[in-house]
């Protein structure tokens, strides 16, 4: 599926790569989206590796990647349909929050407003840290 002007649709949960865009900051497990989504560059994603895997606390969005990636159901992205499953979040939740990438959005695309509702509490990655002394 891709948007009505052409475009592919974005993914939502991308990783923290170049030529990505960081667009929401996890805090006390809920997405705070950015106003304007912010560039990714090659000196960022280090920046903020060091601290562990940026998708535990950032999220970011990138071109959906479709067939090529591994949530891709043949239909659709299995994420926000594992997460939907899970939440059982009324179908039309209102008002929508804001969301900068919404109209290019795969989720949106495929589950509408409920997929907006969800996309709050979805964190990319969430593996437990591991401690130097953990090792």
């Amino acid at each position: 599926m891709s948007r009505t002007d052409g475009g592919p649709l974005a993914c939502p949960s991308a990783r923290a790569e170049p030529g990505n865009l960081l667009y929401g900051r996890v805090q006390d497990g809920e997405v705070q989206r950015l106003g304007t989504p912010l560039p990714v560059t090659p000196e960022f994603v280090e920046a903020i590796s060091s601290h562990g895997p940026p998708e535990r606390r950032f999220r970011f969005t990138g071109t959906c990647q479709e067939g090529r990636c591994a949530q891709w159901t043949g239909r659709g992205c299995g994420v926000i349909e594992r997460v939907l499953d899970e939440m059982r979040l009324p179908e039309a939740p209102a008002p929508l929050p804001r969301c900068a990438i919404r109209a290019d959005c795969r989720w949106y695309a495929q589950r509408g407003g409920t997929a907006c509702a969800a996309c709050t509490f979805v964190v990319t990655d969430k593996r437990q840290a591991v401690t130097a002394d953990q090792g």
